[in-house]
C-alpha cells in the first residue's frame, strides 16, 4: 500500500481533483476492483474520522498534530498530480497504518475457514434405513436444510452418537445454534469416538457466533491427541 493512493481518495472526497483527474479516477475505480475496494475501506475510515473530530477546533488540532508528525517521520513529497500539504501526507500515510493493523490485527478468524465436514457413510456400512439414506444424501451434498428432518426420523427410533454428530453438525450448518449446542453437548460429555469431535464442533459453533473467548476456552479442553489437533492449534493461534 503507498500513501499517494490515499491522498488521491482523500483529494477526491473533498472534491480537490479537476475534471479531467476526476474522469480518470472514477474510470479506474470502474475498471480495477482492488482499486475500488481498498476506496470502500478509506471511506469508511474518513467517515469515521468525520465523526470522531465533530467540530472544526478538534479537526485543526488534528491537523497541527499531523503536521508535526510528519516533520519528524516523512519526507516532503509531492504527488505526481497535485502538491501535498504536509498533514495531508501524514494523514494519508496515518491512513495506511490504520489499513494495516485493520487487515493484519483486527481480523477474527472465520468459520469458513475451519469448516470442512466429513462425509456421512452410513449406507455404506449395509444399513437400508430409507430415512437415513435420505439424510447421508442430503447432507453429503451440503443440504442440510433437507438432511435435518430426515435424521430428526431415525433418532426417535434409533439413537446413536454417530447419527446424533451429523444430526448436530447439520443444525450447526443450518444455524439452528441452540439445538446443535445441545446435541454437541450431551455427545461431548459423553464417552463415545465422537466426543471430541463434537468437542471441536462446539467451538466452531462459537466461531460462527463470533463468540471467541468462548470459543478459545472450549479449545483448551481438547486433549492433543484429537485427529485435528493441528487446527485446534491453528485456530487458538489466530485467537491469541
Amino acid at each position: 500500500m503507498n500513501e499517494e493512493r490515499y491522498i488521491l481518495f482523500g483529494q477526491y472526497i473533498e472534491n480537490e481533483l479537476s475534471a479531467e483527474e476526476k474522469t480518470i479516477f472514477e474510470k479506474q475505480l470502474a475498471e480495477d476492483k482492488e482499486f475500488a475496494s481498498t476506496f470502500e475501506i478509506f471511506k469508511e475510515l474518513h467517515l469515521h474520522l468525520e465523526h470522531k473530530f465533530g467540530n472544526e477546533q478538534e479537526l485543526k488540532a488534528f491537523k497541527k498534530n499531523l503536521k508535526s508528525v510528519s516533520k519528524e517521520h516523512f519526507k516532503a513529497k509531492k504527488s505526481k498530480v497535485i502538491a501535498l500539504k504536509s498533514w495531508q501526507y501524514a494523514a494519508a500515510a496515518s491512513v495506511a497504518v490504520l489499513l494495516g493493523l485493520f487487515f493484519f490485527q483486527n481480523i477474527n478468524p472465520s468459520f469458513d475457514d475451519y469448516n470442512s465436514p466429513e462425509m456421512a457413510t452410513f449406507i455404506e456400512r449395509g444399513d437400508v434405513n430409507e430415512n437415513l439414506k435420505l439424510a447421508q444424501d442430503a447432507f453429503n451434498t451440503k443440504n442440510y436444510k433437507a438432511a435435518i428432518p430426515q435424521f430428526e426420523t431415525v433418532l426417535k427410533e434409533k439413537k446413536s452418537p454417530e447419527i446424533q454428530f451429523f444430526y448436530a453438525v447439520s443444525l450447526l450448518e443450518n444455524n439452528q445454534f441452540q439445538k446443535a449446542e445441545t446435541n454437541l453437548s450431551e455427545l461431548k460429555s459423553g464417552t463415545s469416538v465422537y466426543k471430541h469431535k463434537a468437542t471441536w464442533y462446539l467451538a466452531l459453533l462459537k466461531l460462527k457466533q463470533k463468540e471467541y473467548k468462548s470459543c478459545k476456552e472450549i479449545l483448551l479442553t481438547i486433549p492433543d491427541d484429537f485427529e485435528d489437533y493441528d487446527q485446534v492449534q491453528q485456530l487458538l493461534n489466530e485467537l491469541d
